[in-house]
């Protein structure tokens, strides 16, 4: 029997990201347009203020042309058979694949408020990688090395999530 689950994590206050993305696109749209009226001017009188305020504004309005989906991040989890696949993904249209992980190959996983994640953490050399969005959220840890190099990623799966990986876990990894 096939153990699969599909998990999107979404920020639970989404009204300052919503805010944020409508200023966004407003701000967009207006510098976009001062942009054009820099460069009719330029037409009529040349001036190189007026050229490097048009470039400035027009950079201004395709950063936040390219940036603006960043505002609405989700983070999905994907579990098959042992394997969890984690994504990025930016306003339900860009999705970037962060990587994925055998879960039998963890050398620790459990809660983040446990004493054996706070042992952990200051481990000298580790890098970490937060792929949450919710930071009162119940979240859990993931510990393992490859080529030397010693990783903790920080998620919040559902329960249902954590039992089902819980079952593909090598014996003592899971640490509460």
């Amino acid at each position: 029997m096939d153990h699969f689950m599909e998990e999107v994590v979404v920020k639970h206050n989404r009204g300052v990201e919503n805010t944020l993305y409508i200023l966004s696109n407003i701000v967009m749209v207006l510098t976009a347009l001062w942009a054009l009226m820099c460069i009719q001017m330029l037409f009529m009188q040349f001036s190189i203020y007026g050229l490097i305020e048009a470039l400035v504004t027009a950079g201004v309005a395709v950063l936040l042309f390219l940036r603006r989906d960043r505002l609405r991040t989700e983070y999905e989890y994907t579990f098959t058979n042992g394997d969890l696949d984690f994504a990025q993904v930016f306003n339900n249209q860009k999705r970037k694949t962060l990587g994925t992980m055998r879960v039998k190959n963890v050398e620790a996983f459990g809660p983040v408020d446990s004493n054996a994640f706070r042992k952990l953490i200051n481990m000298p050399g580790l890098t970490r990688r937060n792929w949450f969005l919710n930071r009162g959220a119940k979240l859990y840890y993931f510990y393992y090395q490859k080529e030397n190099q010693k990783t903790v990623i920080i998620l919040e799966p559902s329960a249902e999530l954590v039992e089902m990986i819980r079952k593909y876990l090598p014996h003592g990894a899971y640490q509460e």
